[in-house]
Formats: structure tokens, C-alpha cells, sequence
């Protein structure tokens, strides 16, 4: 997957663009527990009041919460933002029942507000023991072993009074008698009571009571005050889940942009590649692995790249920043994490081992599939006439049987995952409320919080569970992406040069074998050796040979469909090697031994060669290519449909339609590769006297079976198992070349050959 990744690179500022909204996606899926938890436990169980440290207060109840405050505190966090304020503007915040000094916080900020927080709820801790319960337990708080603070204790032994039960105005006496070291010492002994006995929630629920208290003594109507928290709260919420379905939404567009484009750059990339394979190359890869390769696997791909886009970036954020949230609402309960991350990663492993050697097999099953439709589709007419429909049947169908029990055994696995996944989650879910109802319980945890927490779990793990996806998702994949890689890398045989020779004008239509030699790749013998001739233009150079004797081998040299291994072959004086291929092909007419039609119109197919053809130039073509009259009887004419393939078209037909294709292109070397099979006699000989009035300025090499196609020619080659044991004209040949006179002997009789003869 790496090295297609490579192919990523000129959607750069797309892929940047992709990572900052999936960063504004996680922030807003992080913040909504936040939210949750606030409206829980600020707007519903605290009726909107978030901070111990109260918005507004009488002088009289400061005065009483700072006697629990150091002096440095007091003159440091206190005073200089609790400023006096008129009865207008009391009324403006909501006072309406007191007529006392009142004091407000000047200040919004969260530093501050956290400090304050903590000042005014250890004082009001204090203060509420003293007003709910009457007495306080000094002399407890004083307790200790060092003898220092035991002369502190010693100095508030005052006549007729019990230390362990003070009242609330006995203690303002006490206090206000301390000396500042006396003060400073039982106030750090209270903090380290607090700190021991009380956490933190605790304290500021306790605050929390306090802060209401007040806000009822000043008649704020606390129910408009919840109502507004909420709301508010509420009202961020949405527009927080707007803001992530927002850029989920960008996120999903961009990033499905980029993986189709990604798709289309590939599928190019490797049609190219594809066309410009040699022969060689192409025998590497059957024609349905390439088009498996082209389709299903650059879809896998596709596919994966989508979810990587979407999920590979988002799930780190997700999971960093769930687990930091998470710790920070509630540390005890991190074990719980670790135990659903564990049980997600081993449930996700046990589906890899089962299910990757499964993905591995898919695609070569698919690659079978392919190639059993494909050559059932292509050889229909044989398997029709041999009547063997039936076991081309289970042929099929024990291709696709096998690719459906490995797709199932794949899919069963996949589908009982999500299953799974919702127990762990569900059960993840009750081991929160359950730890979370005891932590409830002692106050160190609040019925918001804990909601928030599970959330913050939930996430986790789908974040967890999305990278783990990933891991299963991209090992298929990377097998697709090998694939296609294979082909990509594959090193063409056939290489352009980067310093091309001009073609010689004076040597125009020339082709010249020297001393040739052709051995095909892991052949342990030549199938050409020491092939030399000369094809000049005005004259047609006939091969002729038995089966598999070389004489298409030959002639797929001239357009370097196979480079020689020993030898030259020169066009127009210049070694085909060192030529621009698409000026050498240029020059060549080319018409293989199986005709090949592409869809299309007639037309098109005829102007296939040279898109500067003119429909003139076409309709000549066609008419010496024998081909004009069946053209014109169907209904369309030349704009008629040929179907995928030529079906809707005969073998003669097909074959007559090629050779008009070369015709048009009006080429300076024709080359027909036993082209003249499918052709009856009397349109043979019509077509060859028609063709000879075009070709006069052109070389024409023919590649044929049948003596009486080649006899007429300037020059006949023949050849035997790769070696020219024969060069003349047919009355030459028939003299010197014992192989030419078995051939001509199995196909004419006395009296044919007698007038060829004459």
C-alpha cells in the first residue's frame, strides 16, 4: 500500500485539508460528553450554579467565609474582585430580598474562578459544620504527636471551656484571640483534615449547597437560573454536533474525492501500462488477472482508501483524547479502559489469524472466475458444437462455489465482529455504573461525570476498534495493491529510444533481415535462425511455411512486437531498434491473423489507424477490401454498430473490415499475417487484383498457407522450422527448393501447377 500511496502525492493540499476537519471532528465529538455531563450535573443537580466561588454575596456572609482564608489569600484572590455594587445593580443580577451590602466577582476568569472555587469551598466545608451541626471538633483537627502542635493545643485551654465543643461565635472569639502563627497552624491543619477526609467532588457539592443557600437568601430565582444553564449548555451542545456532522460530512466528501481520483489515476496508470506491454510481458498475466486487476482490485483499493482517509487519522485523535478526557473526569476508573481495549484488540486478532489467509485466496479465486466466464463466453460456438455446456457448467460453478464458501466464511466472520463489539461495549457500559454508583456513593464521582465517562470509554474503544478494522481491511488491500503493482512495475521489453534515427526518405518502404536470429524468453532453442532478405516496395514478398515453422514470428519483428537476439531488422535503412516507435509503426499496416473488430460504428473501425481518414477515403478502402457490398446491405450502412468483438459479424466479414483498416492508413509496408484464411477464392483473387493497384509504392509482406495466394508474388520465402531454405519466385522455387515443391504439390495439382508454369 506504501508505494500507492506514492500516487497521493498531487492531492496534498486535499489530504491537509481532510486532517484538519477530521482534528475539528474529533474536538467536537470530545467536547459533547463535556456538555452532557455539565447540564447533568451543573443544570439539573446544581440548578445551574457552576462555581463555589458565588457571583454575588452579602458583605456579612464574606466577612464569615474569610475568617477560614489565609490573610495573603484573602488580599491576594479576594478582595481585589468581590467589589462593592448598588441596589440597581443587584436587581439587574436578580437580588430582590435583601437590603444589605452586597458584593459581586468582577472577573470571568478560569484561573481565578478555579482558585476562588477552592478558597470558598474549604471555608464553606468549615462554615456548614459549624452552622449545621452547632459545635466543631477543633481539638481534633488539632490532634497530633509533635510537641509543637501541642503548645498550640495547650494555649486554647481557656478556664470553664470545652475545646472539643465550641459554638459558632465561641470560635469567632477564639480565632480572632490567635496569633498568626496560631491561625496559620490550625488552618493547614484543617486543609490536611480536608484533604483526608473529604474529596474533592465533595467539597464542592458542599460549596455548591452554600453558594444556594445564599443566591435564596438574596431571592435570585434559582429556577429561571437552571432553566438558562441548561439551555445554554444545551443550545452549545447542538451547535457543537453541527459543527462535527459538519465536517464529517467534508471529511467523508473530500475524502471519497480523492480515493475515486486515486481510483481513475490508477486505472489510467495501468491501461497505459497494459497497451504498452509487449508480447512478451503480456504472457506474464492472463487477460483476466489484468482485468481483474484493473476492476476489483484498484476497487479494493479504492475502498480502503477511503477508510484510511476517514478513520486512520481520526481514530489516534479520538483515542488520545478520549483517554485524556476520561482520566480526567474519573483516575480509579481507568482499569476499566484497559479492560475493553484488551478484549477489543483480542477479538479483532482472533477474526485476523481466521480470516487473512482467506483474504489472500479471494482474489486469485476471483482471477478464476474470471477466466472460466471469459473463456466460456469467447469459445460459446465450440462448446456449443461439442455439446460439452454441461461441464463447462460445473467448471464454472466450481469456480464460483469455492470463491462463495471463502466470501462467507470471510463475511460470517466479519458480521458476528459487530456483535461482539456491542457486547464488549454494552458490558464495558455496566462495569461504569456499577464502579460508578459506589464512587456515587462515597461523592468522590457525580451522576454527570459518569455518563461522560462511559462515553469517553465508548470512543476509546470505537477508536480502538476502527484502527483494528483497519488492520483487517488493509492486508486485503495491500494484496490488491501488490497486484496491481506487479503489473505497474513490470519492465517492458520493448523500450522507445530516447535518440531516435530519422528514417532514410531514399530507402522509403525498404525491410531488410540480416542475418536474424529470434530465441522467445525460457526457450532453450531459436525459432529463427540466420534469416536474411530484402523487401522493396513496388513488390510483394511472400512466407511460406508448415505449422509453426516462424512465419508470423517473422513479420511481428517489423513492428517490434519481439526485438531480435541476433541480427538486424531494418526499416527505410534504419535498425528497428533504434527508430521512434510510433513513427516505425506509422509506416506499417498491420492486419493480424484473427481479425480484430473493436464496438463502434463501421466506420470507426475503418478510420481506426488514422483518425485524419475521410469517409471518402474509407468507402475506397472498404471496396478494395471486398468489403463495401455487405457494409451496404446492413441497415445503417458504415454508421451501423459492430458489437464487442465483431460477433454480429462473419469471419470473411471481420477479416475483409481488418484489411480495409490497413488500407486506409495508406502505409508505406503492408503486412497481412495469413489475413486471406477466411476468404473464398473469387474474393481473394478480387481483393489481391484491387489491392495491387494501392500498394504499388508499399512493400507488402504476406503471410500464407495456400500456394495459389502467394505464387503471383515477386518474391516467395520459405521456411522450415525457422531456417529460409527457400527465396525466389514460384517457377524458381519449384526448381530448387524441395520444401516449396511438397507444399505446392499437397495443394495444386499437375494441370494447376503446370498453367501456374506458363
Amino acid at each position: 500500500m506504501h508505494r500507492i500511496s506514492k500516487y497521493l502525492k498531487k492531492y496534498g493540499w486535499t489530504l491537509l485539508l481532510i486532517v484538519a476537519l477530521l482534528g475539528v471532528q474529533a474536538v467536537c465529538d470530545l467536547a459533547l460528553p463535556t456538555y452532557t455531563a455539565a447540564i447533568v450535573d451543573v443544570g439539573i443537580q446544581q440548578q445551574g450554579i457552576e462555581h463555589g466561588a458565588p457571583a454575588i454575596l452579602r458583605e456579612s456572609t464574606l466577612n464569615t467565609f474569610e475568617q477560614w482564608m489565609r490573610d495573603t489569600e484573602v488580599e491576594e484572590y479576594v478582595q481585589p474582585h468581590y467589589k462593592p455594587v448598588t441596589q440597581e445593580e443587584a436587581s439587574r443580577l436578580g437580588v430582590t430580598a435583601t437590603d444589605e451590602a452586597l458584593l459581586a466577582l468582577d472577573s470571568k476568569d478560569q484561573v481565578l474562578l478555579e482558585q476562588l472555587d477552592s478558597l470558598f469551598g474549604k471555608a464553606m466545608v468549615i462554615q456548614s459544620v459549624i452552622s449545621g451541626q452547632g459545635t466543631i471538633d477543633i481539638g481534633a483537627m488539632l490532634s497530633t504527636e509533635r510537641e509543637d502542635d501541642a503548645q498550640s493545643i495547650s494555649i486554647f485551654r481557656l478556664p470553664g471551656m470545652n475545646l472539643q465543643n465550641l459554638t459558632t461565635e465561641q470560635v469567632q472569639i477564639l480565632l480572632a484571640s490567635m496569633t498568626q502563627d496560631q491561625r496559620e497552624a490550625l488552618l493547614n491543619q484543617i486543609d490536611e483534615a480536608l484533604i483526608t477526609l473529604l474529596p474533592e467532588s465533595m467539597i464542592s457539592q458542599v460549596a455548591i449547597q452554600s453558594v444556594r443557600a445564599e443566591y435564596q437568601t438574596l431571592g435570585i430565582d434559582l429556577g429561571a437560573m437552571q432553566s438558562r444553564s441548561i439551555w445554554t449548555k444545551g443550545i452549545w451542545m447542538l451547535l457543537v454536533a453541527l459543527a462535527g456532522t459538519a465536517a464529517s460530512v467534508l471529511v467523508g466528501y473530500f475524502g471519497s474525492s480523492v480515493a475515486a481520483k486515486l481510483g481513475r489515476d490508477l486505472r489510467e496508470k495501468l491501461f497505459h501500462k497494459v497497451v504498452n506491454l509487449g508480447q512478451q510481458e503480456m504472457e506474464s498475466f492472463s487477460t483476466a488477472s489484468l482485468i481483474t486487476r484493473c476492476t476489483n482490485d484498484i476497487q479494493q483499493v479504492q475502498q480502503v482508501m477511503v477508510f484510511l482517509l476517514r478513520m486512520v487519522i481520526y481514530a489516534p485523535i479520538l483515542g488520545v483524547g478520549g483517554v485524556i478526557r476520561a482520566l480526567s473526569t474519573n483516575l480509579d476508573l481507568a482499569w476499566i479502559i484497559l479492560v475493553g481495549v484488551l478484549a477489543v484488540v483480542t477479538v479483532v486478532l482472533v477474526l485476523y489469524v481466521l480470516a487473512m489467509p482467506r483474504f489472500k485466496r479471494m482474489q486469485s479465486l476471483i482471477d478464476k472466475v474470471n477466466q472460466a466466464m471469459r473463456e466460456t463466453i469467447t469459445g460459446l460456438p465450440v462448446i456449443r458444437a461439442f455439446c460439452t455446456q454441461q461441464r463447462e457448467e460445473e467448471r464454472f460453478d466450481e469456480a464460483s462455489t469455492r470463491l462463495t464458501k471463502t466470501q462467507l466464511f470471510v463475511n460470517r466472520l466479519m458480521s458476528g465482529m459487530m456483535p461482539l463489539m456491542m457486547l464488549i461495549m454494552n458490558g464495558i457500559s455496566i462495569l461504569i455504573l456499577w464502579e460508578g454508583a459506589h464512587s456515587i456513593q462515597d461523592g468522590t464521582m457525580q451522576v454527570g461525570s459518569m455518563m461522560a465517562f462511559i462515553q469517553y470509554t465508548i470512543q476509546i474503544i470505537m477508536a480502538f476498534l476502527m484502527l483494528s478494522m483497519m488492520s483487517v481491511m488493509l492486508p486485503r488491500a495491500s494484496v490488491s495493491a501488490k497486484r496491481i503493482q506487479e503489473v505497474l512495475d513490470a519492465e517492458i521489453m520493448i523500450r522507445d529510444t530516447t535518440s531516435p534515427v530519422e528514417f532514410n526518405p531514399i530507402l522509403q518502404g525498404v525491410v531488410e533481415f540480416r542475418d536474424v536470429n529470434f530465441r522467445y524468453p525460457g526457450a532453450e532453442e531459436d525459432i529463427l535462425s540466420h534469416i536474411s532478405f530484402t523487401a522493396l516496395p513496388g513488390q510483394t514478398t511472400a512466407i511460406l511455411g508448415g505449422t509453426g515453422s516462424g512465419k508470423s514470428t517473422l513479420v511481428n519483428l517489423i513492428p517490434r512486437f519481439y526485438d531480435v537476439t541476433g541480427g538486424q531488422v531494418l526499416v527505410d535503412g534504419v535498425d528497428v531498434r533504434q527508430a521512434s516507435l510510433i513513427d516505425l509503426r506509422d509506416r506499417i499496416g498491420y492486419v493480424p491473423q484473427k481479425g480484430v473488430l473493436f464496438s463502434g460504428t463501421v466506420m470507426d473501425n475503418l478510420t481506426f489507424g488514422n483518425q485524419n481518414t475521410s469517409p471518402e477515403q474509407a468507402v475506397e478502402a472498404a471496396r478494395i477490401a471486398q468489403a463495401e457490398e455487405f457494409v451496404k446491405d446492413r441497415e445503417e450502412g458504415f454508421e451501423s454498430q459492430i458489437a464487442q468483438g465483431g460477433t454480429n459479424v462473419s469471419g470473411g466479414q471481420k477479416q475483409r473490415l481488418s484489411i480495409a483498416r490497413a488500407i486506409a492508413r495508406d502505409p508505406e509496408i503492408y503486412i497481412f499475417d495469413d489475413s486471406f484464411s477466411a476468404l473464398d477464392y473469387q474474393t481473394e483473387v478480387a481483393l489481391r487484383k484491387e489491392l495491387s493497384k494501392v500498394t504499388a509504392h508499399a512493400a507488402v509482406l504476406v503471410v500464407a498457407q495456400r500456394i495459389s495466394t502467394v505464387m503471383n508474388a515477386e518474391q516467395i520465402l520459405v521456411l522450415d522450422e525457422g531456417r529460409l531454405v527457400g527465396k525466389g519466385t514460384h517457377r524458381e522455387l519449384m526448381e530448387s527448393c524441395e520444401v516449396y515443391q511438397q507444399i505446392a504439390t499437397s495443394q495444386l495439382s499437375k494441370e494447376e501447377l503446370n498453367n501456374a508454369a506458363q
